[in-house]
């Protein structure tokens, strides 16, 4: 994926609604992931190690890899989708490629394909390490969009 250019910002309102929708998900935050990205058709979060993220051997957790995927490439598609709907996931696959160590992990979510009821992403997790980038992991994921829920 190429690396956005500073005129692909999303506009504030964008930047506003996916922020508050991220804002409301317990499980990003209980993770300790944050957006750091948002253009039209792309999102980038970050994920900090910390013990609470990791498995046995030290390695990020591919359970947390998987969610900051899944949601980056979400919030990609939710960035193309008009006001009243939302997002949810139909299915995705992520291949895990190396194992994820490292200061902090970035995901990153693009658009491949949108359409009127399903879009499909491509998914990419990056360990930084120091100044070092690896890719740890490649994924693809389908999400439809829905009308809003009232709760």
């Amino acid at each position: 994926m190429a690396d956005q250019t500073p005129q692909q910002q999303a506009s504030p309102e964008m930047q506003a609604r996916i922020r508050e929708s991220f804002d409301r998900q317990g499980l990003m935050a209980h993770l300790g992931a944050r957006i750091t990205q948002i253009a039209p058709g792309r999102v980038h979060l970050t994920l900090p190690s910390r013990p609470e993220v990791t498995q046995q051997h030290g390695y990020f957790h591919a359970g947390a890899t998987s969610a900051i995927a899944d949601s980056a490439g979400g919030y990609a598609a939710y960035t193309l989708f008009p006001d009243h709907t939302d997002v949810l996931t139909v299915e995705y696959k992520i291949n895990l490629l190396a194992p994820a160590v490292g200061d902090h992990l970035e995901a990153i979510g693009a658009v491949l394909k949108p359409g009127r009821t399903l879009t499909v992403c491509q998914l990419e997790v990056f360990a930084h390490h120091h100044t070092a980038r690896k890719l740890i992991a490649t994924g693809q994921q389908t999400l439809i969009q829905v009308t809003s829920p009232t709760l």
